[in-house]
């Protein structure tokens, strides 16, 4: 037995030699895991509050937003204001233009293309118009209107017609 203790004895300090060398990596990995542990605590931390600043950057955009937007309707408001009174401007410095031919537009340059068509039209109409005068205009001097030459037309003939004019002045 005396063997066997020695065996043991032996046996039990290279076993104690194994436990105490994975203490001493337990602990040393327990170690490691609590230096990673407060390196991802810090890591949270500087999230959180980098979280913090880019919520209360984004809020102060927000309001920023929401301030330009309103100065953005109102600049649009006056705009439209500014092209009315432009186009009734436009429409005063020429009387000959319809009001109607001049569409109402939030760009200047909208409603100085519509001015420049609605010129365009009137001033075909004048032209067209002029000739129509031209066309129907007799000329001064001119000798009377006579009636249709009936020298070419037997006796009969001319009876004939004389009494339908007759008959037609008795109907009017």
């Amino acid at each position: 037995m005396a063997r066997r203790t020695l065996i043991e004895d032996g046996d039990l300090d290279e076993r104690l030699e194994e436990a105490r060398a994975q203490i001493e990596s337990l602990q040393a990995a327990a170690a490691d895991a609590e230096a990673r542990a407060a390196t991802v605590r810090e890591e949270l931390e500087a999230a959180r509050d980098a979280r913090t600043a880019a919520e209360a950057a984004r809020e102060e955009t927000d309001g920023e937003l929401a301030r330009l937007r309103l100065e953005v309707k109102g600049v649009r408001s006056r705009l439209a204001e500014a092209a009315v009174k432009y186009r009734e401007a436009k429409l005063a410095s020429a009387p000959e233009v319809p009001q109607d031919l001049v569409p109402p537009a939030e760009s200047l340059a909208e409603i100085d293309e519509g001015f420049e068509a609605a010129r365009w039209v009137v001033g075909q109409l004048r032209e067209r118009m002029q000739e129509e005068r031209q066309s129907a205009r007799v000329p001064v001097g001119s000798p009377p209107r006579r009636g249709p030459d009936l020298s070419a037309l037997s006796s009969s003939e001319k009876i004939k017609v004389g009494l339908r004019e007759l008959s037609e002045r008795g109907e009017r």
